[in-house]
């Protein structure tokens, strides 16, 4: 399972999705979106959300903000 965080500088909710992520050994790749132009693309216009983080766990799953269930779940499975 492949994950990637997509977060922006000073953001609280980023850092509280890392946090978790790590707190459950969840290992995880961060792509800062003010740094990369084509990552705010992909996650502004192809998946369509507009505040950070952005978890993408497969094409099929993905969610923006700091969800604790989500991450729970990522943890069970």
């Amino acid at each position: 399972m492949s994950i990637t965080v997509y977060t922006k500088p000073e953001c609280n909710k980023c850092d509280q999705t890392k946090r978790r992520l790590n707190k459950h050994g969840i290992e995880y790749t961060t792509v800062d979106v003010t740094e990369d132009a084509a990552a705010r693309e992909f996650v502004t216009d192809g998946l369509g959300y507009r505040q950070m983080p952005v978890v993408v766990v497969d094409e099929n799953t993905h969610w923006s903000g700091f969800r604790i269930d989500a991450l729970d779940r990522l943890a069970a499975a």
